[in-house]
C-alpha cells in the first residue's frame, strides 16, 4: 500500500470516528489563529471596510452605570453612508430583501445609516476554551445538541441547522434582570402599547461552575425567563415563564391570568404560535429574530457575505423616552446604528408534513456573535411577508454583544412590531448574581402574581 492511499483510508477513518458536525482537530485548531475564539474570520476584509478582530469591546463605557443606564462608546461618530430609496439598487447587494422593501415602502422615512465598523463581540476566556472543545466534541442527534457546554456549539458549522443553534445558544451571561415596554404599530402608524414588563432571565448552558457532565446529567434546560406585566392596567399581573430545552419536545411554559389566578400550562409554545409575552402579536419563534425549534424546516447555509445590519445599537438606548424611538410604521431610523460585518446567511424551507405561516424563511447571522440579527419570511403565495430585526448592544460588563429591542415589520398589512424597548427605564439589562433555580418555577410565578 503507498503513503498517499494510506494517508486516504486514514484520513477517512478519522472522518467516520467523529461525531456527525464535529469538526477535525486541524479545524478546531483554526479558534486560534485564523479564526476568532468564537468562530468569526480573524483578518478584516480586502479593503479594510471590516477590520480585524483584535479581542474585542472590553472597557468601560464612559456613562455606563452598573445596574443603571448604559453609555454609547461611540457616541461621536457619524455615519460614513446613508442609504435611502434613492440610492438603494446602488447597495442592494449588501441589503436584506427585507431592508429593501422597507425603503421602497416608506421612501420618505426609513433610510440605513452606516457607520464604521468596529468588532467589539467578546466573552471571557473560559467560554472561548468551551468553545474549543464545543468544536470536536459537538453533534446534533435527532435534532438534539450533543456534546456541548457553555461556549458556541459549533464554531465551524457544516449546516445551516448549526448555525441557527449557535444563534440560540450564543454568549449573552448568565443572569441578568430587566424592565421593558413593547408596541405595536398599527397600519395606520398608531403606536399601542401590549406590554411593560419586568423579568429576570437566566442561562444554566453558561453555568462556569458545572462541567458538561454536570449539564448532560439535568434536564436540557439552556435558558429560563419569567416575566411579570406590570402594565398596561388590562394586563398588570399577568405573567409568563419559560424553560428553553435542548429538545424541543420537552419545552415548557406556564402562563399566569389574573381572571382565573391559576398558572396553567401552554400546550403549544414555539413556532408559529402567538407568545402571551407579546400579547399575541409576535409568534414564539419571531423573537430575538428566531427562538424556535428547528425540526419543522429543513436548513441549508446560502453562503457568507458582507452585508449592513444593525449592530453597536448602544446608540438606540440613549433616548428618554419610546416616543423618540418609535416611528410612525416603523422604529425610528435616527437612532439606529448599521455597521457592514460578514454573516452567515441560511435560509429555511418547510419539510414534507409540517405546517407554519411562514414556509420559507431566511436569516443572517453575525460572524463573530453568531446571534442572527435580521431574517425575512415569506408566506405561502410566496410572497415578502415580514422582516424580522435585532438590535444588539455593547456590554464590556459580561463582556459581549446583548440583543437589546427587536421586532419586525409585516409588509403586506403595514402593521409593525417594537419589542422590549428600555428607553423609558432607569435600568437597561443590569447582571446580577446567579438566582436560585425555584425563581423560575411556575409555583414562584403564581405567588408573586396574585392580585
Amino acid at each position: 500500500m503507498s503513503k498517499h492511499i494510506g494517508s486516504i483510508l486514514a484520513g477517512a477513518l478519522l472522518a467516520a470516528a467523529l461525531p456527525a458536525g464535529a469538526a477535525t482537530a486541524d479545524e478546531a485548531a483554526k479558534l486560534k489563529g485564523e479564526l476568532t475564539p468564537l468562530g468569526g474570520e480573524r483578518a478584516g476584509n480586502r479593503d479594510g471596510s471590516i477590520p480585524a478582530w483584535n479581542g474585542g469591546f472590553t472597557t468601560p463605557i464612559a456613562g455606563d452605570k452598573a445596574g443603571g443606564r448604559r453609555g454609547d462608546p461611540f457616541k461621536d461618530e457619524k455615519p460614513v453612508l446613508t442609504i435611502t430609496a434613492k440610492n438603494a439598487e446602488q447597495y442592494a447587494e449588501r441589503l436584506t430583501d427585507g431592508t429593501r422593501a422597507l425603503l421602497k415602502k416608506y421612501p420618505d422615512s426609513f433610510r440605513v445609516d452606516v457607520y464604521k465598523t468596529h468588532r467589539t463581540a467578546a466573552a471571557p476566556q473560559w467560554v472561548y476554551q468551551n468553545t474549543l472543545q464545543n468544536a470536536t466534541r459537538g453533534r446534533i442527534e435527532d435534532g438534539v445538541p450533543r456534546g456541548v457546554y457553555g461556549g458556541i456549539p459549533f464554531p465551524v458549522p457544516k449546516t445551516g441547522e448549526e448555525v441557527m443553534w449557535n444563534h440560540m445558544l450564543h454568549w449573552r451571561g448568565t443572569s441578568w434582570k430587566f424592565a421593558n415596554t413593547w408596541y405595536q404599530l398599527t397600519a395606520d402608524g398608531r403606536p399601542v402599547q401590549v406590554s411593560d414588563t419586568e423579568g429576570a432571565q437566566q442561562f444554566p448552558y453558561y453555568y462556569q461552575d458545572r462541567t458538561l457532565e454536570d449539564f448532560q446529567k439535568g434536564d436540557g434546560v439552556f435558558w429560563t425567563v419569567r416575566i411579570r406585566n406590570i402594565g398596561p392596567a388590562i394586563r398588570a399581573g399577568e405573567a409568563l415563564l419559560a424553560h428553553e430545552n435542548l429538545d424541543p419536545d420537552k419545552l415548557q411554559t406556564w402562563v399566569y391570568l389574573t381572571g382565573q389566578r391559576r398558572v396553567r400550562k401552554l400546550p403549544n409554545a414555539c413556532c408559529d404560535a402567538p407568545t402571551p409575552a407579546a400579547a399575541g402579536v409576535m409568534s414564539f419563534d419571531e423573537i430575538y429574530t428566531w427562538t424556535g425549534r428547528l425540526d419543522r424546516f429543513n436548513w441549508k447555509i446560502l453562503g457568507k457575505k458582507e452585508m449592513y445590519i444593525p449592530y453597536n445599537n448602544n446608540r438606540f438606548m440613549q433616548a428618554r423616552t419610546d416616543a423618540e424611538v418609535l416611528g410612525k410604521n416603523h422604529y425610528n431610523p435616527d437612532h439606529m446604528r448599521w455597521e457592514l460585518h460578514r454573516v452567515w446567511v441560511v435560509e429555511a424551507s418547510l419539510r414534507p408534513g409540517q405546517r407554519h405561516q411562514a414556509p420559507r424563511s431566511r436569516y443572517y447571522c453575525d460572524e463573530d456573535t453568531w446571534i442572527c440579527v435580521l431574517g425575512d419570511r415569506w408566506d405561502a403565495s410566496g410572497q415578502l411577508w415580514k422582516t424580522l430585526w435585532s438590535q444588539v448592544f455593547v456590554a464590556p460588563d459580561m463582556p459581549g454583544l446583548v440583543i437589546g429591542s427587536n421586532g419586525f415589520n409585516d409588509l403586506l398589512s403595514g402593521a409593525a412590531f417594537v419589542g422590549q424597548l428600555y428607553n423609558a427605564k432607569p435600568s437597561q439589562v443590569a447582571l446580577q448574581k446567579r438566582l436560585p433555580d425555584s425563581h423560575f418555577s411556575p409555583e414562584a410565578i403564581a405567588g408573586e402574581s396574585l392580585r
